[in-house]
């Protein structure tokens, strides 16, 4: 089994920026490996793991794009859609699940070079929940995705985690 991801320092902010080309890289289709935590804010290491495999692509000259992430073996998928505001250069991101159909508060933010971080509210299973989105971009072919949440904007604590790997452009 793969050792936990170490969490890196979170900062929650929305006023974090970016720039409309910072998802362009994510266009294509890709294969994903997850690691989510089986039991959420309890200080869990047992992690379950599986494949997805994941289609983005681009609209409106890059000021929105979407993607649908499939998890085949655990009969469910995903689509995100993420707005670029012109005038606040800032992401807004949205998840929607086949699971439930309803879409999710957005995380707001931005890259700064190859890392982009995304921060909101929301709740897990009721428990409100501070939640940071993290991107890091490992050049053309590679990229690593993280969630966090916290109850206090303190202390956070890693749940899920993508690796991505291109298969097409």
């Amino acid at each position: 089994m793969t050792p936990a991801p170490h969490p890196a320092a979170f900062v929650y902010t929305t006023a974090r920026t970016g720039d409309v080309h910072d998802f362009d890289f994510l266009a294509g289709t890709w294969a994903v490996h997850n690691r989510r935590l089986k039991v959420r804010g309890v200080g869990s290491t047992d992690w379950d793991e599986f494949p997805a495999t994941h289609r983005a692509t681009l609209h409106l000259g890059g000021v929105a794009n979407v993607d649908e992430i499939e998890f085949s073996t655990q009969g469910w998928s995903g689509l995100t859609l993420r707005t670029f505001r012109v005038e606040s250069r800032q992401w807004s991101i949205y998840w929607v699940n086949s699971r439930t159909g309803a879409m999710f508060p957005p995380v707001v933010g931005g890259f700064e070079g190859d890392r982009g971080e995304f921060y909101g509210e929301d709740d897990d299973d009721g428990r409100p929940v501070k939640i940071c989105l993290r991107w890091t971009r490992l050049g053309r072919d590679r990229a690593h995705w993280q969630q966090a949440f916290s109850t206090d904007g303190r202390v956070w604590e890693v749940n899920w985690t993508m690796d991505f790997v291109r298969t097409s452009p």
